[in-house]
């Protein structure tokens, strides 16, 4: 009797190692999704608190590290200010600016192409740049003064880019931007062929004029009012552009320009996300931005140039958005290799 007991507890017992052998297996626990995040100033909240002094103006609270926060990413954020898609993503970036405005002695390094940091473990990858491409920062400048030549009247910044000397120009960087997005977004998917990739569009700076005074550096300094709509159809003609190369180029459009109208520069203080031309810092910490010559001229308080960026609760506003985004293409990578 002894034997067969023993008999059967080792039958039992084998047939039990059988069954989880055979059992299907739960897949091995992933560590958390790759994110690389490519960008300009937009996308790296340049003068939001607390930000890198390397050059780039990076800041913690830009819209990467929001929503790589919220959704337990693994981030590697590589937006930098004053980057053009082919001097700062596709290519090397020389021309860096901050913040800090004023560099270092011997100026800040150079800073590697973008798109190196995409690699074939990438899950995530986040794009949104193009604004100086097309020379936005130039076009302001030009537009102030301009308006501060006709003391505000009529549409002077109007008549040189819309029907002047500027609009040829114009037209030939809007161009040249659509290629250059288009062989970027093919680089990313040779780099990186299981990313789900996402282009983010720019938010609303100048959605409407009424609450625009001239002469208010808060706001856009000495643009003649009559050329706010033009920039803002400036604007939405770049975000067309995007929208159009992220449909082509099979990524996801991140439009941040129709849920922050009605917040740009020209709102109330309550409901601005956007900082003026010379403005107080935001964001967390007691980080300060000691101004430039140029922009200690300037005729305001504020303790820095900050030249139309989201402030923190734009910042926050873009996270809101990316995060959605980010979200729903999550599934899609989750059962990657």
């Amino acid at each position: 009797m002894m034997r067969l007991s023993l008999t059967l507890t080792t039958l039992t017992a084998a047939a039990a190692a059988l069954a989880t052998a055979l059992a299907p297996q739960a897949p091995a626990a992933a560590g958390p999704l790759a994110y690389v995040a490519l960008g300009d100033s937009y996308s790296a909240a340049a003068f939001v608190r607390p930000w890198n002094t390397d050059g780039c103006g990076r800041s913690e609270q830009d819209y990467p590290h929001q929503a790589a926060r919220r959704l337990k990413l693994r981030l590697t954020d590589v937006t930098c200010s004053a980057a053009e898609i082919r001097a700062g993503l596709l290519g090397p970036q020389s021309e860096l600016k901050g913040p800090p405005s004023v560099p270092p002695p011997g100026g800040w390094a150079a800073k590697p192409a973008q798109i190196k940091a995409v690699t074939a473990t990438a899950d995530l990858v986040t794009v949104g740049a193009g604004g100086n491409s097309v020379g936005f920062s130039e076009i302001v400048e030009t537009c102030v003064k301009r308006g501060l030549a006709s003391f505000g009247t009529g549409t002077p910044c109007t008549d040189h880019y819309a029907r002047g000397g500027g609009a040829a120009g114009l037209d030939a960087r809007f161009t040249a931007l659509e290629a250059d997005f288009a062989a970027l977004l093919k680089e990313i998917r040779t780099r990186a062929p299981r990313a789900g990739v996402a282009v983010v569009g720019y938010p609303a700076v100048v959605d409407q004029s009424a609450g625009c005074g001239w002469g208010s550096w808060h706001q856009l300094g000495t643009v003649a009012k009559g050329d706010m709509p033009w920039l803002d159809g400036l604007e939405r003609r770049l975000n067309t552009l995007l929208r159009e190369q992220a449909r082509r180029g099979g990524a996801v459009y991140v439009d941040t320009y129709a849920s922050s109208t009605g917040h740009g520069v020209c709102a109330s203080a309550e409901q601005r996300w956007m900082y003026g031309i010379k403005d107080s810092l935001t964001g967390p910490g007691e980080q300060s931005d000691p101004p430039s010559e140029l922009c200690r001229s300037i005729p305001a308080r504020g303790e820095a140039c900050t030249v139309l960026h989201p402030n923190l609760r734009g910042a926050t506003h873009q996270a809101d958005r990316v995060t959605e985004a980010l979200a729903a293409l999550t599934p899609l990578r989750a059962g990657r290799p």
